[in-house]
């Protein structure tokens, strides 16, 4: 893991020095659970390569999709629980295989007095993520769930630099906090109106999507 090659246009030298010494690389898979909820935070993820899903569990396990962390980015809830040595209140699930960097919670306070990039690169973040949760919080309060579905599609298709979706009407009722009964009828209405192709376990976004 190449940490100065990766960050050297976000971080001064000797940040990345401090990095390569103080923190430790990650390996995840696919579908792995990075972290739970109420899991105590004892480092925070610097994405170096993949994606991970950032999710809210409501009553009856629900699952509500917060937003994704990409590489060179991190994750703000965890920045939040772990200044305040809260336990965690998210669930962060690998969506593919992914590398990170685990940094010490103890080094925060301290590289955003040291390293103005550090202090810069997390306000950035902070921004991005509220809105971000912003988006879903409206999309839930505001928009009916035929819509949220469209763009739910979109920004897979988005994030995966692909038409053709993998996944299962399963996995979306989740991350949609709705049931699969729903989910399946809504893509049947999509795919009678020539919106989508549905195949199993998978989704071709079409162009009139």
């Amino acid at each position: 893991m190449n940490i100065e090659e990766r960050f050297r246009s976000v971080f001064e030298a000797e940040l990345l020095s401090e990095m390569e010494t103080k923190a430790h690389p990650v390996q995840a898979k696919e579908g792995e659970v990075i972290l739970d909820v109420g899991q105590i935070i004892r480092v925070v993820p610097l994405i170096v390569s993949g994606l991970i899903k950032v999710i809210r569990i409501g009553e009856n396990d629900k699952e509500l999709l917060l937003y994704y962390v990409g590489s060179g980015d991190t994750c703000v809830m965890t920045l939040t629980c772990c200044m305040e040595r809260h336990p965690s209140e998210i669930r962060a699930v690998a969506e593919g295989d992914v590398e990170l960097l685990a940094i010490p919670v103890d080094l925060m306070d301290v590289w955003m007095m040291k390293y103005g990039t550090w202090k810069s690169f997390i306000m950035r973040s902070i921004r991005s993520r509220l809105n971000e949760m912003v988006n879903v919080i409206d999309q839930v309060a505001f928009q009916k769930l035929d819509e949220r579905l469209v763009l739910y599609l979109k920004e897979k298709s988005r994030i995966a630099g692909s038409s053709l979706i993998q996944i299962s009407h399963e996995q979306i009722s989740q991350e949609l906090a709705t049931s699969r009964v729903v989910v399946s009828r809504l893509l049947k209405i999509l795919e009678d109106n020539k919106k989508v192709l549905l195949y199993r376990g998978q989704i071709r976004l079409l162009g009139s999507l």
